[in-house]
C-alpha cells in the first residue's frame, strides 16, 4: 500500500512493508537532489562581508575578555526590540497599512534546550538587506570607539547599549548569532556571523515567514546554558525590562496531569493481555481489585504555551489622579518586595529643559540594615525610557534619604558616557535637587496625619535629625577619646569638627535674649545666660564640660537672682566657725558602723 505525505511543498510517497512504513528509496534520492539544489540556490544568494575594523576590535574584546555580568545581553536585545516596535507604531499613526504584515506588536522569547538556542522575536519595523549590512557590521556606530575607550578605562560592560552597540553584547553568551529580518519595503533576509571577522547576508528561502519584524537566534556557548532556564529568563526580564511598553512573552514548558480510565487506555490493556497469554497463567481477580483497576489513572502531559512576563505596567507614565491607592500599593510591593504597603507616596513629573517622571515611597518601617555601610547607598532605581539602568547611583539622592524607595525615569538623560562620568553629570544634580525637594514635601504631607507621622518619626527620626557630622564625635566617643593615656590634647581640635548647636528662634527664651542684646550689647548678664544655655545643651546632649567650676558659678548666680539676693552682700567672706575636735575613739567607732 502506498500513501503520500506532503513535505516542504513536495509530495513524498512512502511504502508500507510488513506493517511498517518506510520511505520510497527513489524518493530518498530525489530528496537529496532537492536539498543539494536548495543549498546551491542559497549559496548563490549568499553574500559575505567583512566587519568594519572598529567593530571587529569590539567583538574580539567582548569574546576574549571575561565579564561577570553577561546577563545584560538580554536587556540590550529587548531594548532594541522595543525601539523597533516604537518605530513601526510611529509610522502606523500616519499609515495604518504599515501594520498589515503583522498587526500585533509583541516581543517573544523562545528557549530551545534541544538545540541550545535562545530566540528573541519582535514584530517591529524590521530591517532591509541594506540595514542588515550597514547597521550590523560595515558602518561603525559613533559610540563604538568611545565604548572601547571607556572599557579600557575600567568602565562596566553593562553600559554597552548606551553607546549604540548593544547588539554585539549577544556575543557575551553566544558563539554564533543569526538575525532574520523582514521590512515592509524589502524581502526577508538572514544575517549570520560567528564573529570571526566577517558575516553573511542571504535571502531567506526557508519558508518561515515573519510577516514583519526581526528574529535573533543565539547559539549559546556551552558554559552559558543557564540562559535557557525559565526561572533565570523571567528574573532577568523582570529585573531589567519589566516596564517595557510592549508585552514580553516567554515560551514555557508546562507539565499537567491528566486522568484517563482503563477503558481509554486501550493500548495498555492489549499489552497486558498479550503478556498473560504468553505466561499462560490464570489469576483470580476479586471484585475489589477489579474496581481499583477501573479507577482513573494519572498520566503527565507536556505542553508549551506563551507566558506574559512583564505584567506590571509603568504606572508613572499615567497621571496621579488616574491611579488608585491599590495600584500604588501593588506597584510598591512589586518594586521593593515589601510585604507591607507603603506609608505615603509622591508621584510627580518635571518638565522643561530636563524631563523626568518619578514616584517616591515612604515605607512603614525601617529595614534592619538601614545604616549598614556595606549595602547599596539608596533605593532609587534609575530608568531611561523605561529601561533599567542602575540602582546604586550615589549622586541621585543624599545618604540620609536612603530609606526612600522609588523610581526615576528620564526621557533625555545622556548616556553615551562612562558610569563614572554619569554620576557626576549636571543633569543628575538637577534630578537630585528635585528629589530632595519632593521628599521634604512628602514628609510635610505625612505630618498632616498625627498617627502616620508618629509611625514615620519612630522609624526614621535618626535620618531626619542632625546627630553628628562626618568628622564629629558623639558624646560617648568624645569621652572615650579623652580617656586615652597617650592622647595629644593639642591636636584634638584638628581631629574632630566643631560642634553644632541648634536653636529655635521662636522660643520665648531666645526672643527675650535677643531683645536684651539689642538694647545693650555690653550686658554681662546676657553673655552669661547665652553661655549657660550652651553649656546646659552640652550636658543634656551627654557631653562633659571643660570648666565645670565656671558652669557652677553661673548656676549659683542664677540662684541668687531667683532668690533676690544681693550679689555684692553675699560675696563678703564670713568668718568660718572653728572646727570641732572629734574624739579619735568615737570617730573610729563611727567609721566601723559604715558598711
Amino acid at each position: 500500500m502506498k500513501v503520500t505525505v506532503k513535505k516542504k511543498g513536495r509530495v513524498r510517497p512512502i511504502e508500507e512493508r510488513d506493517g511498517e512504513t518506510v520511505p520510497n528509496q527513489a524518493m530518498v534520492v530525489v530528496d537529496q537532489v532537492h536539498a543539494e539544489v536548495e543549498e546551491v540556490e542559497r549559496m548563490a544568494d549568499t553574500e559575505t562581508f567583512a566587519f568594519q575594523a572598529e567593530i571587529n576590535q569590539l567583538l574580539s574584546l567582548i569574546i576574549n575578555t571575561f565579564y561577570s555580568n553577561k546577563e545584560i545581553f538580554l536587556r540590550e536585545l529587548i531594548s532594541n526590540a522595543s525601539d523597533a516596535l516604537d518605530k513601526i507604531r510611529f509610522e502606523s499613526l500616519t499609515d495604518k497599512s504599515k501594520l498589515d504584515g503583522q498587526p500585533e506588536l509583541f516581543i517573544h522569547i523562545i528557549p530551545d534546550k534541544t538545540n541550545n538556542t535562545l530566540t528573541i522575536i519582535d514584530s517591529g519595523i524590521g530591517m532591509t538587506k541594506a540595514d542588515l549590512v550597514n547597521n550590523l557590521g560595515t558602518i561603525a556606530r559613533s559610540g563604538t570607539k568611545e565604548f572601547m575607550e571607556a572599557l579600557a578605562a575600567g568602565a562596566d560592560v553593562s553600559m554597552i547599549g548606551q553607546f549604540g552597540v548593544g547588539f554585539y553584547s549577544a556575543y557575551l553568551v553566544a558563539e554564533k548569532v543569526i538575525v532574520t529580518a523582514k521590512h515592509n519595503d524589502d524581502e526577508q533576509y538572514v544575517w549570520e556571523s560567528q564573529a570571526g571577522g566577517s558575516f553573511t547576508v542571504t535571502r531567506d528561502n526557508s519558508g518561515e515567514v515573519l510577516g514583519r519584524g526581526t528574529k535573533i537566534t543565539l547559539y549559546l556557548k556551552e558554559d552559558q546554558l543557564e540562559y535557557l532556564e525559565e526561572r533565570r529568563l523571567k528574573d532577568l526580564i523582570k529585573k531589567h525590562s519589566e516596564f517595557i511598553s510592549y508585552p514580553i512573552s516567554l515560551w514555557i514548558e508546562k507539565t499537567t496531569e491528566k486522568e484517563i480510565s482503563d477503558d481509554e487506555d486501550e493500548e495498555e490493556k492489549k499489552d497486558e493481555e498479550e503478556k498473560k497469554d504468553e505466561e499462560g497463567k490464570v489469576e483470580e481477580i476479586d471484585e475489589e481489585k477489579e474496581k481499583e483497576e477501573k479507577k482513573k489513572k494519572k498520566i503527565k502531559e507536556v505542553s508549551h504555551e506563551w507566558s506574559l512576563v512583564n505584567k506590571q505596567k509603568p504606572i508613572w507614565m499615567r497621571k496621579p489622579e488616574e491611579i488608585a491607592k491599590e495600584e500604588y500599593a501593588a506597584f510598591y510591593k512589586s518594586l521593593t518586595n515589601d510585604w507591607e504597603e507603603h506609608l505615603a507616596v509622591k508621584h510627580f513629573s518635571v518638565e522643561g529643559q530636563l524631563e523626568f517622571k518619578a514616584i517616591l515611597f515612604a515605607p512603614k518601617r525601617a529595614p534592619f540594615d538601614l545604616f549598614d555601610t556595606r549595602k547599596k547607598p539608596n533605593n532609587i532605581k534609575l530608568y531611561v525610557r523605561r529601561v533599567f539602568i542602575m540602582d546604586n547611583c550615589e549622586e541621585l539622592i543624599p545618604e540620609y534619604l536612603g530609606f526612600v524607595k522609588g523610581i526615576v525615569d528620564s526621557e533625555d538623560l545622556p548616556l553615551n558616557i562612562s558610569r563614572e562620568t554619569l554620576q557626576q553629570n549636571k543633569i543628575l544634580k538637577v534630578i537630585r535637587k528635585n528629589l530632595v525637594k519632593k521628599c521634604i514635601e512628602l514628609f510635610f504631607e505625612i505630618a498632616e496625619n498625627k498617627e502616620d507621622y508618629a509611625k514615620f518619626y519612630e522609624a526614621f527620626s535618626k535620618n531626619l535629625k542632625l546627630v553628628t557630622g562626618e568628622y564629629g564625635w558623639t558624646a560617648n566617643m568624645e569621652r572615650i577619646m579623652k580617656a586615652q593615656a597617650l592622647r595629644d590634647s593639642s591636636m584634638a581640635g584638628y581631629m574632630s569638627s566643631k560642634k553644632t548647636m541648634e536653636i529655635n528662634p521662636e522660643n520665648s527664651i531666645m526672643e527675650e535674649l535677643r531683645k536684651r542684646a539689642d538694647a545693650d550689647k555690653n550686658d554681662k548678664s546676657v553673655k552669661d545666660l547665652v553661655l549657660l544655655l550652651f553649656e546646659t545643651a552640652l550636658l543634656t546632649s551627654g557631653f562633659s564640660l571643660d570648666e565645670p567650676n565656671t558652669f557652677g558659678n553661673r548656676i549659683h548666680r542664677m540662684l541668687k537672682l531667683g532668690l533676690s539676693i544681693d550679689e555684692e552682700a553675699a560675696d563678703g567672706d564670713a568668718e568660718m566657725p572653728p572646727l570641732e575636735e572629734a574624739d579619735a575613739d568615737a570617730e573610729g567607732s563611727k567609721m566601723e558602723e559604715v558598711d
